[in-house]
């Protein structure tokens, strides 16, 4: 069971704009082979899933802040991510398992009030993808 909450926690923090991997720690515990590897993709999939869904809430009230100077994203990059969120809409969130830049795609679509529903189905796909096909090539 511990296995489960720490590879839950490590997704879930990965999902938010700390720096964090989970994929390491799900080869891992893949490897070992003590662990459904199914339950074990699910649980990383919904940690990653629900750490995404708090950057686009954050997203959702961030407009708020933007003048205050405490505010950790410059206007100059946070109107770039708006236009390339604008460019490639809410099929980018396809990306948001990527490194670096998934992440603010996850904010950005909050900022510019991607639906929820298309929202959690998209990043659930990319998130849950890159876990089954990480979890698939160890086996």
């Amino acid at each position: 069971m511990t296995a489960y909450i720490g590879l839950f926690a490590a997704a879930f923090l990965a999902a938010t704009l700390f720096p964090a991997q989970s994929e390491g720690l799900l080869a891992y515990l893949v490897h070992a082979g003590a662990h459904s590897v199914v339950l074990l993709v699910a649980v990383a999939s919904l940690g990653n899933v629900l750490g995404s869904l708090v950057n686009w809430m954050i997203g959702r009230g961030v407009e708020r802040f933007r003048d205050r100077r405490w505010f950790p994203v410059s206007p100059g990059r946070l109107v770039r991510a708006q236009a390339w969120y604008h460019r490639y809409g809410r099929w980018s969130l396809l990306a948001s398992w990527l490194p670096v830049v998934g992440d603010p795609i996850t904010l950005v679509a909050g900022v510019l009030r991607e639906p929820l529903w298309s929202f959690l189905l998209l990043v659930t796909l990319a998130k849950t993808g890159r876990y089954a096909l990480i979890a698939w090539l160890l086996t």
